[in-house]
C-alpha cells in the first residue's frame, strides 16, 4: 500500500494520564486527558492543546510561569452546558505585587498573553465535572518558570515517543521544531 501523502499531518490522540509535573514531582491524577503535543506529534506544528475532564480537586501548575507565545485557558462544564456546572478554580495571573487571583465559579476562557506570568492553578472544589483545555500558540510546551531554587527554562511533553525515533521518550530537545514534515520525519 502506498503511503498517504498528507498522513504525516493526522495524529491519532491517545489517553494520557498525567504523572508528572514540570518539576519531576509525581501527580496523583486518575483523570484520563489527550494532548496534541505540537511539533514533537506533527513536525512544524506551533500550537499544542489538550484536553480532558477534571474530577477531582488538585493542583494543575503550582508554579508561576510564562510562554513565549499566546496560552488560552478554556473551563467548561462536563456537559458543555453551563448550568451544570459546580466548580471553584482558583487561578492567579501575575507574581508579586502584581498578582490577581480570580475564582473561576463558571464556564470560562482565559487568555494569557506571551511573557504574562501566571499560576498557580488550583481546581478547589469538583462536584461536577469540568472539561479544562490548555491552548499553547507554541510547537513544545513550557517556557520560563519560577521554581523555588530561581528562574528556569523548562519544557515538558509528557509521556510520548519522539517523532525522530520512536524507540526513545521524547525528551522535550526541540528538534522537532525545525523538521518540515513534508520531508524530515521518518515513516
Amino acid at each position: 500500500m502506498n503511503e498517504l501523502k498528507y498522513d504525516k499531518l493526522v495524529y491519532r490522540f491517545e489517553p494520557e494520564y498525567l504523572a508528572v509535573g514540570v518539576d519531576g514531582k509525581k501527580i496523583d491524577n486518575g483523570d484520563p486527558q489527550a494532548y496534541f503535543r505540537g511539533a514533537c506529534q506533527i513536525p512544524g506544528s506551533q500550537f499544542n492543546i489538550g484536553y480532558g475532564l477534571v474530577t477531582q480537586p488538585g493542583v494543575v501548575d503550582p508554579y508561576p510561569h510564562k510562554h513565549f507565545a499566546d496560552e488560552y485557558l478554556i473551563f467548561g462544564s462536563g456537559t458543555l452546558d453551563s448550568d451544570d456546572w459546580d466548580a471553584e478554580v482558583k487561578f492567579t495571573i501575575g507574581v508579586g505585587d502584581d498578582a490577581e487571583t480570580y475564582i473561576i465559579d463558571c464556564p470560562t476562557t482565559v487568555r494569557v498573553p506571551a511573557g504574562v506570568w501566571h499560576c498557580p492553578l488550583e481546581f478547589v472544589r469538583v462536584t461536577k465535572p469540568v472539561f479544562f483545555q490548555p491552548a499553547l500558540m507554541q510547537g513544545v510546551f513550557g517556557g520560563t518558570y519560577m521554581m523555588p531554587d530561581g528562574e528556569r527554562d523548562m519544557y515538558y511533553n509528557g509521556q510520548i515517543k519522539c517523532v525522530l525515533d520512536p524507540e526513545k521518550k521524547c525528551t522535550t530537545c526541540k528538534r522537532c521544531l525545525t523538521l518540515d514534515w513534508r520531508k524530515d520525519v521518518p515513516v
